[in-house]
C-alpha cells in the first residue's frame, strides 16, 4: 500500500481542469499541511488522489484472490 507524501511543486503532465466543492474546514486542513512546503494545494490534492485509486486497485485485488481462495476450497 502506498503511503501519501505531501509532493514537491513540479509540473504535472497534461491536465484537465475540474472544478470541484470541498468543505471549507477540508480546505484549511490542506492547507496547514502544505504550509511551509512548496507544494500546492492542487498537487496535494491530486497526489491524495492517485494514492486512493491505488488503494482502491490493491482492495480489488485482494478482494479478487480471497474469491479465487474461497472457489478452491
Amino acid at each position: 500500500m502506498s503511503k501519501f507524501k505531501i509532493p514537491t511543486n513540479s509540473k504535472e503532465p497534461v491536465s484537465i481542469t475540474k472544478s470541484v466543492r470541498f468543505p471549507t474546514m477540508v480546505v484549511q486542513q490542506v492547507e496547514e499541511a502544505i504550509h511551509g512546503t512548496d507544494c500546492t494545494f492542487t498537487a496535494f490534492v491530486v497526489e491524495a488522489v492517485r494514492v486512493a485509486l491505488e488503494d482502491l486497485a490493491e482492495d480489488e485485488a485482494e478482494n479478487e484472490e480471497q474469491q479465487v481462495q474461497k472457489g478452491r476450497e
